[in-house]
């Protein structure tokens, strides 16, 4: 996969404050990273946190059904220490939740935030889209023992979220729960790294001829 640029990044946080604040001129080219480029992936905050340990930046976004539970969210992460990378969206205007989840799974992949987390309506696609992204680990979690299970046995590294499926309160337990679990190592240690090399394998590797 190809590494995006700083320049990449500066022209879609443009793209994204012209498609808030509905500038005609949004529709600008997408910037060429996949064989088949999402429409208008999308960074609405400023560029990637710059000297500040990788650590303590969690990259953040949403499709238009979870803002609220965003903005509370990001109160949360605020508070708890962390300096907080906003992939939008900042309205109840549709947005494509792929372009959403692209966005933050990159930044998590690149190593520019320590986490990633991402609402939608149902916290599926998001998920399956974040997973798309070489590196990333991310899990749909629901309750407190899914967030737990998710680190300590999965070292998941992108929180998907079903902001129509779960109230407020209920997600900023998961979040700070899945904040605080660490990975539990050891015999789980050998399942990810299977995982991950599910990545390299491969497309026929082992299926029927």
């Amino acid at each position: 996969m190809s590494q995006v640029s700083e320049n990449d990044i500066h022209e879609i946080v443009k793209r994204v404050v012209r498609l808030t604040l509905g500038s005609d001129s949004a529709a600008s080219a997408p910037i060429q990273q996949e064989k088949t480029p999402l429409s208008t992936p999308v960074t609405t905050v400023s560029d990637p946190v710059k000297d500040v340990p990788a650590q303590r930046v969690v990259a953040i976004g949403t499709d238009h059904g979870g803002v609220e539970m965003k903005n509370i969210l990001i109160k949360d992460l605020t508070e708890m220490g962390y300096n907080v990378i906003d992939c939008g969206t900042n309205s109840t205007e549709p947005v494509d939740y792929p372009d959403i989840a692209y966005a933050v799974a990159l930044l998590v992949a690149q190593g520019k935030a320590w986490r990633g987390v991402i609402l939608d309506g149902a916290g599926i696609g998001s998920c399956m889209a974040a997973n798309k992204v070489q590196g990333i680990r991310a899990a749909l979690c629901y309750d407190y023992a899914t967030a737990v299970n998710s680190r300590e046995h999965n070292d998941a590294n992108v929180l998907t979220l079903g902001a129509g499926l779960i109230g407020n309160n209920l997600a900023r337990q998961i979040l700070k729960t899945w904040l605080a679990t660490e990975f539990g190592g050891g015999r789980h240690a050998k399942r990810v790294d299977k995982i991950m090399e599910i990545e390299t394998k491969p497309y026929n590797d082992g299926m029927r001829k």
